[in-house]
C-alpha cells in the first residue's frame, strides 16, 4: 500500500469516530474533543488528497450524524453487443452515473444520470454488482463509498454535450478507450457484460 493511501485510510477512520461522536455524545467535553479529531483528521488529510485544508474541512464539517458510505450508480447499457461509455470533461470514459440524491432510489438515480450524461431514456432492469469502492479502485476520496451497476435498457433519446460529458460512444470490450478508473475499470465492464449476456443472473457483492 502507497504510504498516501494509508495515510488516508487513518485519517478517515478518525474522521468517522469523530463524526458518529458527535452524533451521540451528549457531554460538552466530548464535542469538544471529537471536533478536534475531526480537525486533525483533515490536516492529515491535505497532503495525499492535494486539497487546500479550508476544502477539506469543509466537506468533513458538512456530514452530519452517523457515518455511513455514500453510494455511487452506474448505468451499463449495451447496444449490438457493445457497451455505452461517456467522455468526461479530463477526456477519460466511464460508465454514466454519480453520486445518488438523498431523494432519489438506486435505480432512479441511475435512470437520472443515463439522461443527464448520455441523453438517454433508459429503465434500469437488473442490479448487476453492489461493490466497495475501496476494494475494486483507487481512491482519493475521504468516503468510503458504494457503488451499484445496474443493466438499462434504452427506451429513446440521443446524446448531446453538456457541462459533465464531453461525448458518448459504444465500444467492445477488448476495445475499450481510456478509463477513468476511479469512476470504472474494465473489470466493472466486463462484469456488466457478464450480466448482460446471462439468462440469469446473481447480483455480486462485496
Amino acid at each position: 500500500m502507497h504510504k498516501d493511501d494509508k495515510w488516508l485510510e487513518w485519517a478517515t477512520r478518525l474522521q468517522s469516530l469523530a463524526q458518529n461522536g458527535l452524533a451521540y455524545t451528549t457531554n460538552a467535553f466530548d464535542k469538544e474533543r471529537f471536533e478536534e479529531i475531526r480537525q486533525i483528521a483533515a490536516e492529515m488529510l491535505v497532503e495525499p488528497s492535494g486539497q487546500p485544508l479550508e476544502v477539506v474541512t469543509d466537506l468533513f464539517a458538512s456530514e452530519t450524524g452517523y457515518q455511513t458510505p455514500k453510494l455511487d450508480t452506474r448505468a451499463a447499457i449495451f447496444q449490438e453487443g457493445k457497451i455505452l461509455l461517456v467522455q468526461e470533461s479530463d477526456g477519460l470514459w466511464s460508465l454514466p452515473g454519480g453520486w445518488c440524491d438523498v431523494n432519489r432510489s438506486p435505480m432512479d438515480n441511475t435512470v437520472k444520470e443515463a439522461k443527464e450524461e448520455a441523453g438517454l431514456d433508459v429503465v434500469a432492469y437488473r442490479l448487476v454488482a453492489v461493490l466497495d469502492k475501496h476494494k475494486h479502485q483507487p481512491s482519493r476520496s475521504a468516503h468510503h463509498v458504494t457503488k451499484l451497476f445496474f443493466l438499462c435498457r434504452v427506451l429513446g433519446g440521443a446524446f448531446e454535450p453538456n457541462s459533465e460529458t464531453l461525448a458518448s460512444g459504444y465500444f467492445a470490450l477488448d476495445d475499450l478507450p481510456n478509463l477513468s478508473v476511479n469512476k470504472t475499470t474494465a473489470a466493472q465492464i466486463a462484469l456488466c457484460y457478464e450480466a448482460y449476456q446471462a439468462e440469469h443472473w446473481e447480483t455480486v457483492f462485496d
